[in-house]
Parts: structure tokens; sequence; C-alpha cells
């Protein structure tokens, strides 16, 4: 199923149908297509459809945190969904998926091209379009799209590029917090892609050590996620810790030597 655009030529004239067969138990395959039907006109029932697309808009997956770090080649990750299905035709002025980066009207990156459906299903897809050669500092990226009724919807999110060697740590940070029996420690970092050698130390609020984590963790994007690095609250001899404050600091050294360190709170409740 699917929904003719509004942006089609409206003169009637033969549209193209191609498919796709798969045999794979003997690992053969084929493919055609057919002009044997008319495309044209308008239809006397069309939906009344007035709400534009919803439209996500990441850096390299989807557990991008809003103004966090990449490298210099970040990949632009766009979820798009809608009831009536995405407008990728470009026929229509004005109707293309448009990007653009610092707000700059006078660079538009076309992502029509870049879009892909989900399999089965023309109410959503998403978009994969790599960025490069940022040069460091803070960006911003905003996605416009249509849906094949012409209605827009707009997403927006902000980026740091630390291309540099050195190490960048940022939104360090533990969940839950506060907690009663576990805890996982998250932060993001320039450095994907690398074996990261990662400490925590929990102090008390007066500069006591009572538990030092160790972990070597290997991250495909710039994020290390929960469940990677935890805490089950006890302390380095096994023994459970008192209920209160606790300051903690997350060292971490990458593979080229360079390292970075933040400190935070976190609250033990029993």
């Amino acid at each position: 199923e699917f929904i003719v655009p509004k942006d089609i030529n409206y003169a009637f004239a033969n549209g193209k149908i191609s498919y796709y067969a798969a045999d794979l138990n003997s690992v053969t395959d084929a493919h055609g297509f057919s002009y044997d039907f008319i495309v044209g006109g308008t239809s006397d029932s069309i939906s009344a459809d007035d709400e534009g697309p919803l439209v996500d808009v990441f850096m390299n997956d989807s557990t991008f945190a809003f103004g966090g770090l990449t490298d210099q080649n970040p990949l632009l990750l766009v979820n798009l969904s809608d009831e009536s299905g995405i407008n990728t035709v470009g026929n229509g002025v004005g109707h293309d998926i448009i990007g653009l980066l610092n707000e700059n009207t006078q660079q538009q990156y076309l992502l029509n091209d870049f879009y892909s459906a989900k399999l089965d299903d023309f109410t959503q897809g998403n978009i994969e379009y790599p960025f490069n050669n940022l040069e460091d500092g803070r960006y911003s990226v905003r996605v416009k799209a249509w849906d094949v009724n012409n209605n827009p919807g707009e997403g927006y999110t902000e980026f740091i590029v630390a291309g540099s060697a050195e190490l960048a740590l940022q939104n360090v940070f533990n969940y839950p917090n506060p907690f009663t029996t576990n805890t996982s420690f998250i932060f993001e970092h320039n450095r994907p892609g690398e074996i990261l050698d990662v400490q925590v130390q929990i102090f008390t609020v007066s500069g006591r050590l009572v538990k030092t984590i160790r972990e070597n963790v290997l991250s495909d994007g710039y994020r290390v996620n929960p469940n990677e690095i935890t805490w089950d609250g006890l302390d380095d001899f096994g023994d459970s810790i008192g209920r209160g404050v606790y300051i903690y600091k997350v060292y971490v050294q990458g593979e080229n030597g360079y390292s970075a360190q933040e400190f935070e709170k976190l609250v033990i409740l029993r």
C-alpha cells in the first residue's frame, strides 16, 4: 500500500512498477518492471491530513544526546515518520528534504537520495548522511521534510566537534541517580572505535576513597552506554556503604595516551 504524492506530474501517462523475487533455496533471483498502468489526475477521496512528519535528528546513532560530542566526520541520522508517507520525489518546488548546518541557507544539503524507507512500511524511514572534515567547534543542524500531502515537519539538534588528538569528555552522569542497589556510569567522548581505559573512583564528601572501578570499553559510537560500567554500591572490600552523597571521578585514557577526567555527584538511598 502507498499514497500517491500530490507532487506527481498531473498529465496522464504510464507509470512504472519494479519488482523483485528470490528463491533462497536455489540461490537464484529475478527482477523486472511494468508500464501497464496509468498515473495522473486527482482522486475524489484525498485524505484530510494537515499534520507534517515527525523528524528526529541525531548524530551517529539514536542514543545521541543534544549538544553531545563527535569527531570531525560525524554521521547525520534522521528518523522520519508520517501516516501518509514521506515526500522524496523532489518534483514540487520547496518540498525536498533539506538539511541546514549552522542555519546557513547558502549551503543546503539535499537529502532525498539518502532516505531509506522501512521494509514493508511506507510511513517511516531514515536518513544517513556523512559530514566530512568539520572544524572543531559547536554546530547546529536543522532538517525539514514534507509528507506526500505537502505538510512540513522539522527536527533540530546541536553537537560539538572535538576532532583533535586530545581526548574530550562530556555529559558525564550515572543512572539511576539516586539509586539503592545498582547504577551505571555514562559519558560521551570523541574517540569512537578505540579501546578506552576507564577508571571510576567514588569518594566520600570528606575525600576518602571507598571504591575503584576499572574497565576497558570499546565504543562503536561516541557514547559509553548503560550497563557497560556499573556499580553495586559496595566498597572495595565488598561491604555495603551508607546512604548519602558521594563524589565520583571518571578518568578516561585513550590508545594515543591522551586522557581526560570529570567529577560528578551521586546519591545512595538505603
